[in-house]
């Protein structure tokens, strides 16, 4: 007995988490690769950082530089497996994101208006990844077929007044 196995209906749904996993994965790949420009500008002591006296989380720019170079570093690597639409790359996409915001916040006084941006898109990265339900994923590599609402066949124009036949 052999099984023949169907792909589902092309539904809004799937079509709709496909999207936001894409999205989710461009703007990971995006906050990576900020985060990497950021860590080389803080290691090589780059006077565009501001200095505050009397943080409470004081570090070394140099410090911080090696921080957001790792972070953004695994953030690209997940971006790429965000596009493969693994359940590694989305459960670890939470994960980075959350150190991303986390590490942004403890960097604001050095670069305030930037770390408030980053924030927001890696808020907006981890809704993405955390909205989808992991069933409705299509293969992002894959091609798929148009749906049936794009078809452009007459069967699917009821208003339109058609002679007998």
């Amino acid at each position: 007995m052999t099984a023949t196995h169907t792909r589902p209906e092309n539904t809004a749904k799937q079509e709709w988490a496909t999207g936001l996993t894409a999205f989710a994965a461009v703007m990971l790949f995006l906050v990576g690769l900020l985060d990497i420009f950021r860590g080389i500008m803080a290691i090589a002591e780059d006077d565009i950082f501001l200095t505050t006296r009397n943080y409470v989380f004081e570090f070394d720019l140099t410090g911080w530089g090696w921080v957001h170079l790792a972070l953004g570093a695994v953030a690209v690597i997940v971006s790429i497996g965000l596009l493969q639409t693994a359940t590694w790359a989305r459960v670890t996409g939470v994960a980075i994101a959350g150190l991303v915001i986390i590490a942004n916040f403890l960097s604001l006084p050095y670069y305030p208006v930037w770390s408030v941006v980053m924030i927001t898109i890696s808020g907006f990265v981890i809704w993405a990844l955390c909205a989808v339900q992991r069933g409705n994923l299509y293969e992002l590599s894959e091609e798929r077929p148009l749906s049936e609402e794009r078809w452009p066949s007459e069967e699917r124009r009821p208003y339109e007044k058609r002679p007998p036949a």
